[in-house]
């Protein structure tokens, strides 16, 4: 079997099954009591084109996607470790301005690495505390589904051939951490997100589109597209976020757009 057959779910839940990984699907690993890790990598012409994003933008979201994570666990983050992998012909001013991008999130870069490469790779671990983590799998039939903000943004600035600057979203997962049943960032598109939480809860999760709040610009398609890295939660009581759908018995994610069966791509690595 192929990559490109198993796909990066099915790779990962391989390894799961053969005990090689634990929770590799959950948004940071645990370490110690409190202390979360989380890390991404973003491979040029794979996650990024460097004719649109600027170097400090770019910067910016090789940290922002970490932070996610840790935002996704109701953490404090503590520190940054990057590795940084370039062609030998790099700008050494664009490499300042792009460490520039990672300073304006506010949280220090503590170490990592640096190598050769023929293509601009970025990996970035993040590491934070948190006295509750929600994770993916204690959502319950009669939660409702809420998200933290407008979805959309970054589907049509690709559709513009450019990129946004994910938000920073650490306060609003603190506040959801201290009560959420289950809380992910949403960063592979709303129906492949939501259907971790259906997957690891054993529950149904139905997602009303007409109610999903969409950026400036923003159409119904772009909600397929990912990177929107807004906060999906399952919540027992009453929030100040927008409700935008509900958890059921049963399994699987429904999609309904006034009350019709509604379909959305997504992302997925391999395939």
């Amino acid at each position: 079997m192929k990559l490109s057959d198993a796909g990066e779910l099915g790779l990962l839940a391989e390894l799961e099954r053969r005990g090689l990984a634990q929770q590799i699907e959950d948004d940071v690993a645990q370490v110690g009591d409190g202390f979360v890790v989380t890390q991404d990598a973003l491979i040029e012409d794979v996650h990024f084109r460097l004719g649109w994003i600027s170097w400090r933008d770019l910067g910016w979201r090789a940290a922002a996607v970490n932070l996610s994570d840790l935002a996704a666990s109701g953490a404090d983050p503590e520190a940054l470790m990057v590795t940084l992998a370039a062609p030998v012909d790099t700008k050494v001013e664009d490499v300042v301005e792009l460490y520039e991008g990672i300073a304006e999130t506010g949280v220090p870069v503590l170490g990592g690495d640096t190598s050769r490469s023929e293509q601009l790779v970025l990996s970035v671990t993040a590491v934070g505390r948190s006295t509750r983590i929600p994770g993916r799998s204690g959502a319950r039939p009669g939660d409702a589904l809420v998200v933290t903000g407008p979805l959309g943004a970054a589907g049509a600035a690709f559709r513009r051939q450019a990129f946004v600057r994910p938000p920073l979203r650490l306060s609003e997962g603190k506040e959801l951490a201290q009560h959420a049943h289950a809380m992910l960032d949403l960063s592979d598109g709303l129906a492949v997100d939501a259907a971790h939480i259906a997957a690891r809860s054993h529950c149904r999760v139905v997602v009303e589109l007409e109610r999903v709040p969409l950026s400036d610009g923003a159409k119904l398609q772009d909600l397929g597209f990912g990177e929107d890295y807004e906060l999906l939660a399952a919540v027992g009581k009453a929030s100040r976020f927008p409700v935008i759908g509900r958890c059921e018995a049963g399994e699987g994610v429904a999609l309904t757009l006034d009350g019709e069966p509604h379909e959305l791509g997504g992302w997925e690595h391999f395939r």
